[in-house]
């Protein structure tokens, strides 16, 4: 159940001023922006982590998404950023507790018994992480952000996770005023942070009644390590998931690195700089319209591209691949998120009885709504990829070496980047169609 904030709430604008998303009656937090205007907690410096396991369930939450979105559209491309989805619905996991806070923890895949601190750490080395993958031919930027309306109470503690965990500020946003204004500064902020590549994430209907949007971009531009040859590239015939047969635009390359686990095939697609890879996945034959490897098998072929290990049943060697060119772009047809999560049991999220965002601020209601976009391009050079989340939190009053082998990519099949040293899954995509564009 969505409530509108209340005009009544003014009150509180009128005497906390700029100070109020830091909380009336404290000092206002520490400010590290440029910009005056994004109110910033205290990041602590955390202990070393390991970011891999919050890479495993980033992956394993991808997948679950995946599964349950493409069950409500089948038979069509889909794209997103499990990194940039995750990100923005941690922004918000911060802010729950009690049950609310076990629910999205379920959901996001997270390890049982992570404590607060422990997550923290963790999401501070993955941003780390994330930062040095920028270098020579590969473009890299992630950022994290939340926008709160004026007349309400952002809590210290909140303020200073999310600084800790993302480097993420507050800025404010006139939801209960002018939501047309406030909308128009996020889809701003998330169109440059994506280099225009998504310039509508919300409309003014959307934020109309929430106090909070916690938004995640990512912006990719990477070349390949060794980039196909265009004149090799050519028209071939590719099968729909509905049997239709289609003509798309075939890459071709030699002697790639190549795995294959219970029926699955992968090849390894390194970008420049050894520090990201795509990997594409083509599920057995005479598989389901969404098909999707178990994350143990996900695992398996992954350890064995990059060198790490083979499970028992893996084959591993080289490849010859023919692979679609695509432009794949779902920034205007994926919508609200919202039906999937709760499918996959984060319902006590979105509001109603039991529903706690009070370490967020004590008049924080429920998830109104998730909202994603994302394009992925991928070419003959390398990959051109962008992505954003936005969550809308309610206001209310209170191994062997084999010989290579050919692998054609003819039959819908994913797309996985991930950060190699971690795994982190920047993108997942599912093709269906690679001539639809």
């Amino acid at each position: 159940m969505r409530h509108r904030v209340r005009s009544s709430l003014g009150v509180l604008a009128a005497a906390c001023v700029a100070a109020a998303v830091a909380g009336c009656g404290s000092a206002p937090a520490a400010r590290t922006a440029v910009d005056a205007a994004i109110v910033r907690g205290v990041a602590t410096t955390e202990p070393a982590a390991d970011p891999r396991p919050l890479a495993t369930a980033d992956t394993g939450f991808g997948l679950d998404v995946m599964r349950a979105w493409c069950a409500q559209n089948p038979g069509q491309n889909l794209v997103f950023s499990p990194s940039t989805l995750a990100s923005a619905l941690g922004l918000a996991y911060l802010g729950a507790r009690g049950a609310t806070a076990s629910a999205m923890a379920r959901v996001l895949d997270l390890p049982a018994g992570t404590s607060r601190a422990a997550l923290e750490a963790e999401l501070q080395a993955r941003m780390k992480v994330l930062g040095r993958l920028d270098g020579p031919g590969v473009t890299l930027a992630a950022s994290d952000q939340v926008w709160a309306d004026p007349t309400l109470t952002t809590l210290r503690s909140y303020l200073n996770a999310v600084a800790t965990g993302y480097d993420a500020g507050v800025a404010q946003a006139p939801f209960s005023t002018d939501p047309a204004k406030a909308a128009d500064e996020i889809n701003q902020a998330i169109s440059a942070a994506t280099r225009g590549h998504i310039t509508q994430l919300v409309s003014a209907d959307m934020v109309t009644d929430v106090g909070w949007v916690l938004t995640s971009a990512l912006y990719l531009d990477a070349k390949w390590a060794t980039p196909f040859a265009p004149a090799r590239t050519a028209p071939a015939p590719f099968t729909t998931a509905s049997a239709k047969r289609v003509t798309a635009t075939f890459m071709n390359g030699d002697d790639l690195p190549y795995a294959a686990a219970d029926g699955w095939q992968a090849v390894s697609l390194p970008y420049q700089g050894g520090q990201l890879t795509m990997t594409a996945l083509l599920p057995p034959a005479g598989s389901g319209s969404c098909a999707l490897p178990s994350t143990a098998t996900l695992t398996a072929v992954t350890r064995s591209l990059d060198g790490s290990g083979a499970g028992s049943g893996t084959v591993a060697g080289l490849a010859d691949v023919s692979l679609p060119k695509v432009n794949l772009d779902t920034s205007g047809q994926a919508g609200d998120m919202k039906p999937v999560l709760e499918r996959l049991g984060m319902g006590l999220a979105f509001g109603g009885m039991g529903t706690d965002f009070t370490a967020l601020s004590p008049q924080a209601g429920g998830i109104g709504f998730v909202q994603q976009a994302a394009t992925l391009q991928v070419g003959e050079k390398g990959t051109v990829g962008a992505a954003a989340a936005a969550v809308g939190i309610t206001a209310t009053d209170g191994m062997v070496p084999q010989r290579a082998v050919n692998v054609t990519f003819n039959r819908p099949y994913l797309l996985l980047i991930t950060a190699k040293a971690t795994g982190e899954p920047l993108f997942l995509a599912r093709v269906d169609n690679p001539a639809a564009g």
